[in-house]
């Protein structure tokens, strides 16, 4: 047989294996009916208040339980069974949606109940994020971990891109028609991952101790390239983060309506899927740090581009390349993450990752309001990208070993 005959069955070798190809149309679902709360959310808070600051706390109060509880959701996921706790985890955000359904029914009047609900979900999503990073590690095999990584983006990013749009439009319709669809959806996820058999895993069964709960710092900060890479992740986007800033951009600024907000928020993923599909059939084979952080920079710049655009296709197209940039820099970290991590501590490795990520995003965008509301929101997002520009130098000088990374197929 011809290379050429088996390139097709190595682009799709994760979806071999069926529990992974569950796991993807779960997480895919999941992610869509996320990205429906997240416009119909944005846009009804946008709609009581009118304050950019409003918009940034929608962010940390998501993010908050994971970093409260990031000692408790690693512990959790190495102990027990991770598809168990997705599955619960995807049926407490469906009951979310739900409430929110409901205080839309009876008149919403004021911001906080919309954030409790919120805090809710991201007690929930404290929770998902480990257990599903995780698992799917447990569903495929090492050399099938690089191209899993990539489709398991795509899942992700094909949300992104149909997720927003569908939520711009079901806003446009009723608030409700959009958490109405999104629990329908998440409680559809939540069946689908029942259906994923449990896979072999390593648990933790050691008494619980401080070094136990510790275990995935200590583990991050003794592996430098793990530690370089998320850490890279966290402050780039921390400082460059301006999705919480779309629904201005989209009414203010480009004067679109809903359905231009989700053009906005699906422009990143268009690009990011294109890429997540590239990559799936073309893996990186060497020089992965320096592509890393090439890319990373390279985000940082289209960053600047959209902030400074007052054109409607060339923000649309800065977004999609911002999205293009970032998923080399996420496929490269993730398979880092998964490849240099063991199994029995991978859960608490994933739940400090998560902290980092959700502060990269959430408190990003609390970062993007709060400095929208003190200087401006084309300023705050200019500054954003020329700060992850910084970042991807300095963290050449800081981590030489990410730096000479080469090959993502194991420690090299």
């Amino acid at each position: 047989m011809t290379a050429a005959q088996t390139l097709p069955d190595q682009r799709y070798a994760a979806f071999r294996h069926g529990s992974f190809l569950s796991y993807w149309a779960a997480r895919f679902l999941t992610t869509f009916a996320t990205m429906i709360v997240s416009v119909a959310v944005g846009w009804q808070m946008y709609d009581l208040t009118r304050d950019p600051l409003d918009l940034g706390l929608v962010g940390i109060v998501q993010f908050l339980p994971s970093l409260l509880l990031v000692l408790v959701t690693g512990v959790v996921a190495d102990r027990f069974g991770r598809r168990l706790i997705m599955a619960l985890a995807v049926v407490v955000e469906a009951i979310c949606a739900l409430t929110l359904l409901f205080l839309t029914l009876h008149g919403i009047s004021g911001p906080l109940p919309i954030f409790v609900v919120l805090a809710m979900f991201g007690v929930a999503r404290a929770f998902f994020g480990p257990a599903s990073a995780s698992l799917f590690a447990n569903l495929v095999p090492p050399e099938d971990f690089a191209n899993a990584i990539a489709w398991n983006s795509s899942a992700w990013q094909t949300a992104t891109i149909v997720g927003p749009v569908a939520g711009g439009l079901l806003y446009g319709v009723s608030a409700e028609v959009a958490y109405g669809t999104a629990a329908v959806l998440m409680l559809a996820s939540g069946l689908l991952i029942f259906t994923i058999p449990k896979p072999a895993q390593r648990t933790e069964t050691e008494k619980p101790t401080l070094q136990n709960l510790f275990g995935g710092f200590s583990y991050i900060w003794s592996e430098k390239i793990v530690l370089g890479a998320i850490s890279l992740d966290l402050f780039a986007v921390l400082l460059s983060g301006a999705s919480a800033l779309l629904p201005i951009y989209a009414r203010d600024i480009l004067q679109l309506g809903p359905w231009g907000l989700g053009l906005l928020r699906s422009a990143p993923g268009v690009g990011a899927i294109f890429v997540a599909i590239w990559l799936a059939g073309h893996p990186i084979r060497n020089h992965a740090g320096l592509i890393m952080l090439g890319f990373v920079a390279a985000f940082g710049a289209f960053t600047v581009l959209f902030g400074l655009s007052t054109i409607t296709w060339l923000s649309i197209a800065a977004l999609a390349f911002l999205g293009a940039t970032d998923m080399f820099s996420v496929y490269i970290r993730e398979t880092l993450i998964q490849l240099w991590t063991p199994d029995h501590v991978r859960g608490r490795v994933n739940a400090v990752n998560q902290v980092f990520v959700g502060a990269s995003n959430e408190v990003g965008e609390f970062r993007a309001g709060t400095m929208a509301a003190l200087i401006g929101t084309v300023p705050a997002v200019v500054v954003g990208g020329v700060g992850a520009i910084a970042v991807a130098g300095l963290w050449m000088v800081l981590f030489p070993q990410l730096r000479k990374v080469r090959h993502l197929n194991g420690r090299n």
